[in-house]
């Protein structure tokens, strides 16, 4: 819950056009995503998925490299 409040707060000020906010409810629906989920999901390409988690600031999973994977602790 409190991660969900922190997403939230970085909605703020954002265009209603912003696929941000799809994004939060994916990572709180899943464990783990990965780029290609996040690829299909939310229709961007790899550079814009890798943009969009950094907006929120998600915890990497894995060690990095070319599969990267983020999550919620």
């Amino acid at each position: 819950m409190l991660a969900k409040i922190q997403m939230e707060r970085r909605l703020r000020q954002r265009r209603v056009s912003s696929k941000l906010p799809r994004l939060v409810e994916l990572v709180l629906s899943r464990p783990v995503v990965f780029t290609g989920m996040i690829q299909e999901t939310l229709k961007v390409s790899k550079q814009g998925a890798l943009n969009l988690v950094s907006e929120l600031d998600l915890r990497e999973m894995t060690g990095g490299g070319r599969f990267r994977a983020w999550g919620v602790l």
